[in-house]
């Protein structure tokens, strides 16, 4: 069934305006308008974030519904769809353990996109991440998981364990970001069949 309902979840300090966000936000426009697309900026308590996202998507058809995440927002595409039974996930260089990972970033932050902005991340938010974490999904062939070895945040190695039965490409070299994710544009939006 193709995707009509189509999610994105930016990373840790990033915005819809990252350059994966807006790179996905100009195709669906241009070339599948009809799909419904909501990429919004999510609160740092991982709580709040998941809540909102929950119901924001509660009416959404699980079937034709599909979430792409790019790193902390690969960890939350796990979580929705474990949580939605939705139909498709794409996970861009996802972290698999932000609880270890982000214990260090406790404190003020800066938003990447704009670092005029700041925010406090809670110790409390380790929690709620720990919270989050679900296992594999069954059916891991309703993911696909685009991953860098170059990573220079995540271990490309955990990943593809992680995702282990996901459809995965392991891209040589690369960055945390997938600065080139507009050549892999294609193969996300194949995955996701959008309508």
């Amino acid at each position: 069934m193709p995707t009509t309902h189509l999610l994105y979840l930016h990373g840790f300090r990033s915005s819809p305006q990252s350059a994966k966000a807006r790179l996905m936000a100009a195709r669906v426009a241009l070339r599948h308008p009809r799909v419904h697309w909501w990429c919004p900026q999510l609160p740092p308590s991982p709580r709040a974030a998941m809540e909102r996202v929950a119901a924001q998507v509660a009416t959404w058809p699980a079937a034709s519904m599909a979430v792409v995440g790019s790193s902390l927002g690969g960890f939350y595409a796990s979580w929705v769809q474990a949580r939605t039974g939705c139909a498709k996930a794409v996970l861009l260089n996802p972290a698999v353990n932000p609880a270890r990972d982000l214990a260090r970033y406790i404190g003020e932050q800066t938003a990447w996109h704009a670092p005029q902005e700041r925010f406090y991340f809670a110790p409390e938010f380790v929690d709620e991440l720990r919270a989050l974490r679900v296992p594999p999904l069954d059916d891991p062939a309703r993911q696909f998981a685009l991953l860098t070895q170059g990573d220079e945040v995540l271990d490309w190695r955990e990943m593809a364990a992680r995702y282990a039965g996901a459809t995965l490409t392991v891209l040589p070299g690369g960055d945390h970001a997938i600065s080139d994710f507009e050549r892999h544009l294609d193969a996300v939006c194949g995955f996701l069949e959008l309508a």
